[in-house]
């Protein structure tokens, strides 16, 4: 990235020490951390001057409002590159990915969902104040175009890769009059993000700081609303979704009053527009440019749309109802209707009589040898108590081994399960051997079982196979 290296020497007058690649995202932009004599910046390349030239003026039009996003400080004369702020690496997004992993939020991440919606108003509507909406692109404003646009996103992108027969008039005919209830009273002057979701924002010392808004445009501000709140894998449980609505719309008060029916039905349409425009692009990204990450987005979509129309169905456009019932219902996406939780199966057992077979079919998973844990055992007093007990107990807590060798045992089933339940997988088995099956081989599986019981929304069964005890979480 030689032009960004001379872009990094002529705005800070240092050379750069080392240039690293960020993960990439949906676009075919490419971030790079550049560091040197203590300065970090970000580097940017994006393919589309146009592009690169919305962000740039609506993050300095932002900044002169006051509003938290990262500073633009230079480009190159084509535009092609340019400079920016480093905001570091924590994102809404894995902030709250104890929340998502287990759709249990704490407080602390309820109280950063609600912070970062309660700043949506001031980005719509003092952000849109006074913005040169010709430099936006693709287009100034969202219109009918832009509609079916998205209209045809999802149906070319998505709905026919599914191989779902179905009849083009009838489903032009819902989404014509779709359109025009989405368009119907016309945009006022507030700014539509496009993308405002937890990944697209920052947290620098806790407060939210937002990025990635060079497809924004003069929108209606229920799109950015249903794009927050209805977030794929995002997984907010309906109280929580509930609570963020009245969080933003407390703060819509200073800006707008709409009557609640009227906010929530107009929600609600943009929540199902959004969505098969979510999908759309999931489709694009997965099947035609090969990216696996957004297909595994797909579930959460498809999910979120079936919640959507059986709980109030959509009888103002009855085929695109019906044809939408029968998309949810087809056969790729039934192992979401049975909303399958993730077992976790933990033995403990003895070497002396063999590993336990994994009857799944899936390989046995996880295998972890105690014996190099103090042994209880060795000592007469100890024979007749197991793992379960709190002589024992004691005993093995008591010098630190064994809470020391499950801690790396956590971080490793922690990573498993959570790709395990990204990837809709069901089964999955833990094994701890000792060599008596009695004493520490109990203890580790009894406080892994409590552990991923606790943290996760997943089924949890025990088997201390040497005590034929079994017990499920």
């Amino acid at each position: 990235m030689k032009e960004l290296e001379k872009l990094f020497e002529e705005y800070t007058k240092q050379k750069p020490e080392s240039i690293q690649e960020l993960p990439s995202s949906g676009s075919n932009r490419r971030y790079f951390r550049i560091s040197g004599s203590g300065i970090t910046l970000i580097g940017a390349k994006g393919t589309s001057v146009e592009e690169n030239i919305a962000f740039m003026e609506i993050a300095k039009h932002f900044k002169l409002k006051g509003l938290p996003v990262p500073q633009v400080f230079c480009a190159n004369s084509t535009n092609e590159f340019y400079l920016q702020e480093d905001l570091g690496d924590a994102t809404l997004f894995n902030a709250i990915a104890q929340g998502r992993d287990t759709s249990n939020f704490s407080p602390d991440e309820i109280s950063l969902l609600k912070k970062t919606i309660a700043t949506l108003p001031k980005l719509q509507f003092e952000g849109g104040k006074g913005l040169d909406y010709n430099i936006c692109f693709p287009q100034p404003e969202f219109d009918d175009r832009n509609v079916w646009f998205d209209f045809n996103y999802f149906k070319y992108c998505f709905l026919k890769t599914t191989g779902l027969e179905f009849s083009e008039i009838k489903l032009h005919e819902d989404m014509t009059k779709m359109a025009a209830d989405l368009l119907e009273g016309g945009n006022a002057e507030t700014f539509m993000y496009r993308d405002f979701q937890a990944r697209n924002v920052m947290l620098v010392g806790n407060e939210p700081y937002f990025i990635d808004f060079q497809g924004g445009r003069k929108g209606p501000l229920y799109y950015d609303l249903a794009s927050f709140v209805w977030q794929a894998k995002a997984n907010y449980p309906t109280e929580l979704k509930e609570t963020l609505i009245e969080t933003y719309r407390e703060a819509l008060e200073p800006y707008i009053q709409i009557p609640k029916e009227e906010f929530y039905k107009k929600l609600r349409l943009f929540v199902l527009f959004r969505t098969m425009q979510v999908l759309g692009a999931y489709g694009f990204r997965g099947y035609f440019e090969k990216k696996p990450h957004f297909l595994q987005s797909v579930p959460f979509a498809i999910d979120n749309l079936r919640k959507l129309i059986n709980e109030q169905p959509f009888t103002e456009y009855p085929y695109v109802q019906e044809l939408l019932t029968e998309l949810t219902n087809m056969r790729q996406f039934s192992d979401l209707r049975a909303e399958k939780k993730l077992e976790v199966r933990i033995f403990s057992f003895s070497y002396k009589k063999g590993i336990p077979v994994d009857d799944s079919g899936n390989g046995g998973g996880y295998v972890f040898d105690c014996r190099a844990i103090n042994n209880p055992g060795k000592y007469d007093h100890f024979k007749h108590f197991t793992g379960l007990d709190k002589e024992v107990i004691e005993f093995l807590e008591d010098d630190g081994e064994v809470t020391k060798f499950l801690a790396h045992v956590y971080e490793l089933a922690d990573a498993h399960v959570t790709r395990y339940m990204e990837r809709k997988f069901t089964n999955l088995m833990f094994s701890f051997g000792c060599t008596g099956g009695q004493h520490r081989s109990v203890y580790c599986a009894q406080h892994l079982a409590e552990y991923l019981a606790k943290k996760y929304n997943i089924t949890v069964k025990v088997y201390h196979r040497e005590q034929d005890i079994r017990q499920e979480f």
